[in-house]
């Protein structure tokens, strides 16, 4: 579902890359979590896997996509197989909650049938149903996230890549957040959790790839994280 090939990223000549010959898969349907310090490579990896930025060199394959192939037109088509959820939520607090979700079918050209029927079935999913018609201001920082799950969810991407979701969250609202996202996971869909929380990595029983320096420290398929 995802290969990195010795796939090296540098930003600047002189300064170390950000990422270094770094190779990894990860299978359809596995829930694995990226962790490291800051500077470690994990935002760098998040921009090459959602084409943000190029590798210098090494290969990328994403549900079959070959990265060194795919032409730059075809880039919103690779983003709709990819749900990406981040930090600050990067909601729209002009609009509701179901036309926050909405707008990612609107984009990608669904009818209005399509998201009267789509948009409610997400919502309930992540336990938002009933909140359709709240602004992002009415809600705790916990349902703004499971929102911006929901946007991500709603075009039924294969994989979600979850970018320190509960950065912002106090520590019930962020096991909520992540059982929501091993829910996610035990539904088909391939996720990969980006975070520095030692606690929520020593937790779960899943695997564990460490970041240090732009280099695969360590991958362990049942492992935990120690600062």
């Amino acid at each position: 579902m995802i290969l990195l090939d010795r796939v090296t990223k540098t930003y600047h000549r002189g300064i170390r890359p950000a990422l270094d010959k770094v190779s990894l898969h990860v299978a359809p349907r596995e829930f694995a979590i990226i962790v490291g310090a800051s500077g470690a490579g994990k935002s760098t990896l998040l921009k090459l896997l959602t084409r943000e930025e190029k590798p210098d060199s090494g290969k990328i394959v994403v549900g079959g996509i070959d990265y060194d192939t795919l032409d730059d037109r075809d880039v919103p088509l690779l983003r709709r197989r990819i749900g990406v959820v981040f930090q600050d939520f990067k909601l729209l607090p002009n609009r509701t909650v179901f036309e926050n979700v909405a707008l990612s079918l609107e984009i990608s050209g669904h009818t209005n049938n399509e998201i009267k029927t789509n948009v409610p079935k997400i919502l309930e999913l992540v336990g938002l149903y009933g909140k359709q018609k709240n602004f992002p201001r009415e809600l705790s920082g916990g349902e703004r996230q499971r929102v911006a799950i929901a946007r991500a969810m709603v075009r039924q991407p294969k994989i979600l890549i979850a970018d320190e979701p509960t950065g912002n969250l106090d520590p019930k609202n962020s096991w909520e957040i992540v059982r929501l996202l091993a829910k996610i996971n035990k539904f088909g869909t391939t996720v990969l959790l980006i975070t520095h929380s030692t606690e929520i990595v020593n937790r779960l029983n899943t695997r564990v790839i460490t970041l240090d320096e732009g280099k695969v420290a360590s991958d362990v398929a049942h492992g935990g994280y120690r600062q």
